[in-house]
């Protein structure tokens, strides 16, 4: 293995900065990102704590779009399916999470499934994702999706040549089934480099917090890059239809990739702002023969802090 040198130490200590940084997100409010845009103006765009700022402001800007968004696919009934597909480590989680972080689980749900197990695999092989497929006002994200065929199942040796064959002629006619029936499908493809990849691996390696990411597995994978990069040109070159076309997404950046790929998914549906009732909190019942019974010691959490 190549020797870590310094610039490479440097890069894993700024990966780990960014992910700091994103358990901050939840804790910042627009409020406070209408100073920092007029703190802007007068400093240096290029210095990492202003292009981190920016960052924020644009992520929350596009997360409140999101809103809007999803009040459209509920008030219209739209179906939604949106697929995230690229290499390990590549940063597919991290944009799932930005897009679901404050919409309504019941409305955006996440499609993760696991490798199948003994009965699934003598399954037709779109079978077990048709539960997971939007009903009318919903949208699903599926995090790795019926593409696995073509990916890490062919680079893999997990099925036949027979089978990955038939995955391509099959898999746009699925799609097009799916699009006939009003289920709109949107396909992203994270795609980052031979380095970025090493250097996002080796940040894992030195994470504790991260180390479960990595598994057997994602480390085969980086010892194919090759096969991996053969078998992703191929998957592209043959699902690519009008229908259900591919978009990459380069992410190399992380958090330009999010907003990259927030941005475009937002200018892939026709989504209007819902106007919604005024909400009145109501006053709330009293009765003087009610009195409120205090809990039982022992069953408090201690406050520890």
């Amino acid at each position: 293995m190549p020797e870590i040198d310094e610039s490479m130490i440097r890069r894993i200590h700024q990966d780990l900065r960014d992910d700091l940084d994103e358990e901050l997100e939840l804790e910042f409010e627009d409020r406070s990102m209408d100073r920092i845009a007029s703190e802007i103006e007068s400093r240096d765009l290029n210095t990492p704590m202003v292009e981190r700022q920016l960052y924020f402001r644009e992520l929350f800007r596009l997360q409140a779009e999101l809103v809007k968004l999803q009040d459209w696919v509920v008030a219209t009934k739209h179906k939604v399916v949106i697929v995230f597909e690229g290499r390990d480590a590549a940063g597919k989680g991290g944009v799932i999470k930005r897009i679901t972080q404050r919409l309504n689980p019941r409305v955006c749900r996440v499609a993760a499934l696991p490798a199948p197990n003994d009965r699934e695999r003598t399954q037709w092989y779109f079978q077990r994702y048709i539960s997971h497929l939007p009903a009318g006002g919903e949208i699903v994200l599926f995090d790795r999706s019926w593409y696995n065929r073509a990916g890490v199942e062919r680079v893999m040796g997990f099925c036949t040549d027979d089978q990955y064959e038939e995955f391509f002629r099959s898999t746009p006619e699925f799609e097009r089934m799916l699009v006939r029936s009003g289920i709109q499908v949107i396909k992203y493809w994270f795609s980052i480099s031979d380095e970025e990849q090493r250097i996002r691996f080796l940040g894992r390696i030195h994470d504790p917090l991260k180390q479960w990411k990595l598994s057997p597995m994602d480390l085969e994978s980086r010892r194919r890059w090759e096969d991996y990069t053969k078998a992703k040109e191929v998957m592209l070159e043959r699902t690519h239809i009008e229908e259900a076309p591919w978009w990459i997404v380069q992410a190399d950046n992380k958090k330009k990739a999010r907003l990259n790929c927030i941005h475009h998914l937002l200018s892939q549906m026709p989504y209007e702002e819902v106007d919604h009732p005024v909400i009145e909190l109501p006053e709330r019942q009293r009765h003087e023969d009610y009195e409120r019974r205090p809990a039982p010691q022992e069953l408090i959490v201690p406050e520890v802090y």
